[in-house]
């Protein structure tokens, strides 16, 4: 009891790391692609066609940010906040077993996704929905749940879930080959038609491309920087936010697009100070991961700022708050906070700084008073300097 009490006084007192604290961030969720995406072969019709007729060519499902799954720990119910169950995989298909299961493949409908040997594919399934209509908020659109339905498409146990959902628990070949196909239906759906003229386009080079029939503009999928930041004040207290879109008690670290002509880093400084009016000094690059959420490359920073209290904007951001260590954990084990998915980059940054996992929401974890409680070790000890 003596020995906790001693802790969790210099936790609270703050322990001050330089800015590159905790045990770094590394093999983030949606940046393990491992299958070589062999982008030389896009363009070669014919081996194309000849893949697709390979029965040994392997075909991954997709549909509105979602993959088809195996396992118990999959389905479209599944929170991307909550804790998965690591029992789930792809739902890894033949070219003829993926049409007879998704329908007839139209334009786009294939992606190639690279090659381990054998060839990968993606067959895209149409949505459940029509893509959302001009003047809907793209923060909305980001941080919104996917929605999907259990419609039977599938063998036998397999069933849609978002990748966000389940991202941190697919192996790494999983994941890479999911996070591509997302962000490539993703970007078919929303732009069918060519931005310089209006007309109609055409899927080529294996779905990674699309040529507009009345000009022969040629078009790439769009990815969209993000910057996203871990800020940290005097006293070492983490700044999170809560965003007008999310459910209560979710909190993250803040985010926002890079403008046109705008350094990441400048990003990191506008956004802050526009969503919490907190001003930024440091600020230190850390990590990327793609968010095909519909189309972001999430960039990680470090930052460090003057605690002030912060004043949330009211549009993007409800509630902002600073947390020790302490104060976090104790929040989040009394599920009064739901801390971001373990998918997200912004969990990995969060527990960068914590020193190490988050304790479960809700587990009503005891933080000083010397009772047994499980996973007391992550508070007992002291974070990584």
């Amino acid at each position: 009891m003596l020995r906790r009490a001693v802790l969790l006084v210099l936790w609270v007192g703050g322990v001050r790391c330089p800015l590159g604290y905790g045990r770094g961030v590394s093999e983030l969720p949606l940046a393990r692609a491992v299958v070589d995406r062999a982008a030389v072969l896009r363009t070669d019709a014919v081996w194309l066609a000849g893949a697709l007729a390979d029965p040994a060519t392997r075909v991954v499902l997709v549909r509105d940010g979602s993959v088809l799954t195996t396992g118990t720990g999959g389905g479209p119910d599944v929170d991307p906040w909550a804790e998965v169950e690591p029992d789930v995989a792809l739902a890894v298909l033949d070219p003829v077993s993926a049409v007879a299961l998704a329908g007839a493949a139209g334009d786009g409908a294939w992606l190639f996704l690279g090659r381990d040997g054998a060839a990968w594919f993606a067959l895209r399934v149409p949505g459940a929905g029509a893509p959302p209509l001009v003047g809907v908020s793209s923060d909305v659109l980001v941080h919104a749940r996917s929605e999907q339905a259990a419609d039977g498409t599938g063998p036998p146990g397999a069933v849609w879930t978002s990748l966000r959902a389940v991202g941190a628990v697919l192996s790494a070949r999983d994941a890479g080959l999911a996070t591509t196909a997302v962000a490539l239906d993703h970007w078919h759906r929303r732009h069918p038609r060519c931005p310089r003229c209006g007309g109609p386009t055409d899927a080529t080079a294996g779905g990674w491309a699309r040529v507009c029939r009345a000009d022969g503009s040629e078009h790439y999928p769009r990815t969209d920087p993000s910057v996203i930041v871990a800020v940290v004040d005097e006293d070492d207290r983490l700044l999170l936010g809560h965003a007008a879109a999310w459910r209560p008690g979710r909190y993250s670290t803040l985010a926002g697009f890079v403008e046109a002509g705008e350094p990441a880093e400048a990003a990191v400084r506008r956004e802050v100070a526009e969503e919490t009016g907190v001003v930024v000094a440091e600020v230190e690059y850390v990590a990327s991961q793609p968010w095909p959420f519909p189309g972001s490359l999430m960039l990680g920073f470090r930052a460090r700022a003057q605690g002030v209290p912060p004043r949330p904007d009211g549009t993007e951001l409800t509630d902002a708050r600073w947390f020790t260590r302490v104060g976090l954990a104790a929040a989040v084990a009394a599920g009064d906070v739901v801390p971001p998915g373990r998918t997200s980059i912004a969990r990995a940054l969060v527990e960068d700084w914590f020193g190490g996992p988050l304790p479960p929401v809700g587990s009503a974890r005891d933080l000083g008073d010397g009772q047994p409680c499980d996973g007391c070790d992550l508070v007992d000890r002291q974070p990584e300097a």
